[in-house]
């Protein structure tokens, strides 16, 4: 039996900005766009892909993490200096860094990590690769 994740689906309420906010992180982080069509789109990296779409069955207006449910994924961010660039660019991008204070080590000493969140309130954990201890 295969064993992994096969593709992870985050719906939206405004969709060009999750275009601009999501697209910049996944493709910064080595994935590609997939599939577009006019209510989402998909990235890809290796054999899993990430959707973002706006479907006409959304009952909500907006969402919200700390509710039951997804309260975020994580996702592989390449060496320390790669998640130093992502934090440093990502404002411009719409994410905004969480836990500055305690920035890159939020998660613990030896867990070398960026956690974002975009405008809609998804959250994102950006690991790297080779932690170091600070």
């Amino acid at each position: 039996m295969a064993a992994g994740v096969h593709h992870i689906e985050i719906w939206v309420v405004d969709l060009d900005s999750a275009r601009h906010s999501w697209g910049w992180l996944l493709v910064a982080l080595g994935w590609s766009v997939d599939q577009e069509w006019s209510m989402g789109i998909s990235w890809r990296c290796g054999e899993v892909y990430i959707v973002v779409t706006r479907p006409p069955a959304i009952s909500g207006r907006e969402h919200d993490r700390r509710l039951p449910g997804l309260n975020h994924i994580a996702l592989h961010g390449g060496s320390t200096a790669d998640i130093d660039r992502i934090v440093g660019q990502a404002s411009a991008h719409g994410w905004n860094a969480l836990y500055g204070d305690r920035y890159p080590y939020a998660g613990g000493p030896d867990h070398y990590a960026a956690y974002l969140e975009n405008e809609a309130g998804f959250k994102v954990e950006v690991v790297a690769s080779t932690p170091r201890s600070g």
